[in-house]
């Protein structure tokens, strides 16, 4: 989904509040959430890559919910199965999205035994 633009007439609260609703409504009500936050739980790739495969037994869906540049709004935390964090920088929207898809490919690679992930 598009980001939620703060603009001049529109605070960064209203604007991560109008964007965490846009996200809900966005999400299969089946899918298994998972919010992406600078405070969430750090995984190592192979505990993320047990997790997906868990997931993947457990859910339909796996939706994986990156915030704007203001985060996620409460309710969107609440919504989420669990919260996790790519680091405890503060990356921008785009390299999330980047290093997101990375871990999931890499994730799959381990499951698969493929030697791509190298402890």
């Amino acid at each position: 989904l598009p980001l939620e633009k703060a603009g001049r007439n529109r605070a960064p609260l209203r604007a991560r509040e109008l964007e965490g609703e846009r996200l809900l409504k966005g999400i299969p009500a089946q899918a298994y959430k998972v919010a992406l936050d600078e405070r969430g739980r750090a995984l190592s790739s192979r505990v993320f890559a047990e997790r997906l495969e868990r997931w993947q037994q457990h859910a339909s869906h796996i939706a994986f919910i990156i915030g704007g540049p203001d985060g996620l709004s409460a309710p969107v935390l609440k919504a989420a199965q669990e919260t996790l964090s790519l680091s405890s920088l503060t990356l921008p929207h785009g390299l999330v999205r980047v290093v997101l898809a990375e871990q999931i490919y890499r994730a799959f690679t381990i499951l698969d035994g493929h030697p791509y992930h190298r402890d």
